[in-house]
């Protein structure tokens, strides 16, 4: 897979095309958690020398999508129950104070695309196309740091926003969990259309934190082996 880069744009660095085909990869479930990469196999999968892999490896490691145990390699990214409820309890800090600003100063808005993809999620759902239940799902929440109109939010959640997305699209598919989730954002659409922000307010911060690494299968990895691939419970 080589890179063409548009001609209307001036070309972003070989590294960064890198790291960003790497990145997306990962998020999309193009490897497993903990599979072990290469400097050899990602630069003969995207028809690069290894100069531009080795620095995009170093970038994802800063991202924590990736990482280096000595004298064993890189590796995808695995996460513990335990690692799972503190993002989630920092993702539901984040997203109220999204949702409490998006409701202040930009409430039609919040309504009209929370409406348009709550009907996205129902087809999906009904249709059993889960690929694009999970890109939609990832937007009922970027909606709310698009729409609060303060970037230091935005900024504040970027560094585990592209594990949390890898998670969803490999563990929050299930048929309960598309069901619950169904639920409670069609829900949180009709809350925050009503003007129900408070009662909006409890549902996400329920919907973020109270699903728990049990509800999403996320394993208790020992920490001595964090870089072993990520299993569902038995």
């Amino acid at each position: 897979m080589s890179f063409e880069r548009p001609s209307e744009r001036p070309p972003l660095p070989l590294a960064t095309l890198v790291t960003n085909r790497l990145r997306q990869e990962i998020v999309d479930g193009g490897f497993e958690f903990g599979e072990a990469l290469s400097e050899a196999k990602i630069a003969k999968r995207y028809d690069v020398s290894r100069t531009p892999v080795r620095e995009a490896f170093a970038r994802l490691e800063l991202e924590e999508l990736l990482r280096t145990e000595p004298q064993y390699g890189t590796f995808v990214f695995t996460m513990d129950r335990e690692q799972f409820a503190l993002i989630s309890e920092t993702r539901s800090v984040l997203e109220c104070a999204a949702l409490k600003f998006a409701f202040d100063r930009n409430r039609a808005a919040l309504t009209a695309r929370w409406r348009e993809i709550v009907a996205t999620l129902h087809a999906a759902a009904e249709s059993g196309d889960t690929r694009t239940y999970s890109s939609a799902d990832g937007a009922f929440h970027d909606t709310l740091f698009d729409l609060a109109e303060n970037p230091y939010l935005e900024a504040a959640r970027r560094p585990f926003s592209a594990r949390l997305a890898a998670i969803r699209n490999r563990l929050g598919l299930s048929p309960e969990h598309v069901a619950k989730s169904r639920a409670e954002h069609g829900e949180l659409a009709r809350l925050v259309a009503d003007g129900f922000i408070g009662d909006a307010l409890a549902l996400l911060n329920h919907h973020i934190t109270e699903k728990g690494a049990e509800f999403w299968s996320v394993p208790a990895v020992p920490k001595r082996r964090r870089w072993e691939k990520l299993l569902p419970d038995d």
